[in-house]
């Protein structure tokens, strides 16, 4: 098995460019998994596996054994290296190079006759991000489509603040234009949360195919949606302000539509 204990390896050099850097990532079509979870939930989601790094005073290589059969390489670290490459506080000591896969808009495919998706427009903050995959898991929707994405989705801090379910969740992106088209196309109902011309949406249908969206707290929904929505819907507030956050606005409008349909 093979060994590095210096940070100025340059295969570490290498992967914390890819730790660090989106524009490394798509260069290479590779990303980095931090932790055990994760990179279970990664081959799970039939994500391909390049190397696993391991520092074996805190991940033996006993453990390497869930990951053999999907494992090309295995290395042996030192806690030097693996503080270079760990991203969070709480360590595990395992990490994996995994191969990207294409998410373009025009390879989903929803199986289902009566499909329920969850679309953000534009989303910056991966915290957010991560919690909106976090509720299509929970909900266990049929897919999450990124329009216009700012971010790549193999951002570390997205995989961490998904626990995971970035690999395990239907994930697609596009444009705005190529979204509504593909909505149409597959007779799919468009929802907006909106503030112009709503309706509350409780009182819609969502039992049918739906694909609800919701845009960034700053500036919402681009005229594009509002314009090409079924119906613009809203979440009634009590508070002094007109916007709650995105991940948790999602969360309430996918669990109405969840529990119209009962929750299948």
């Amino acid at each position: 098995m093979k060994e590095i204990t210096s940070i100025q390896n340059p295969l570490i050099k290498q992967l914390s460019q890819l730790k660090d850097k989106s524009r490394e990532r798509r260069k290479t079509g590779t990303f980095l998994i931090e932790g055990a979870r994760e990179i279970s939930l990664a081959i799970k989601g039939g994500f391909q596996l390049e190397t696993i790094l391991f520092y074996p005073e805190l991940f033996s290589s006993e453990k390497l054994s869930t990951f053999t059969s999907e494992v090309i390489q295995q290395i042996e670290i030192s806690k030097e290296v693996y503080q270079k490459l760990a991203y969070r506080e709480t360590t595990e000591g395992v990490l994996a190079v995994a191969k990207s896969k294409t998410q373009d808009i025009s390879q989903l495919k929803i199986e289902k006759e009566n499909p329920l998706i969850l679309i953000a427009e534009a989303p910056e903050k991966p915290g957010n991000i991560g919690a909106l995959l976090r509720t299509a898991d929970a909900a266990n929707i049929d897919a999450v489509i990124i329009a216009n994405p700012k971010t790549d989705l193999y951002n570390p801090n997205i995989i961490r603040s998904s626990v995971g379910c970035v690999f395990t969740n239907t994930i697609a992106t596009g444009s705005t234009s190529e979204i509504i088209d593909f909505l149409k196309k597959k007779n799919i109902n468009i929802y907006c949360a909106a503030l112009q011309a709503s309706v509350s949406y409780h009182t819609q249908n969502f039992a049918k195919p739906t694909a609800l969206v919701v845009g960034t707290e700053a500036i919402g929904l681009s005229d594009e949606w509002r314009k090409n929505s079924t119906q613009n819907i809203i979440i009634p507030m009590q508070g002094e302000i007109d916007s709650m956050n995105v991940s948790v606005a999602a969360g309430i409008l996918v669990f109405e539509a969840k529990r119209q349909r009962n929750f299948k």
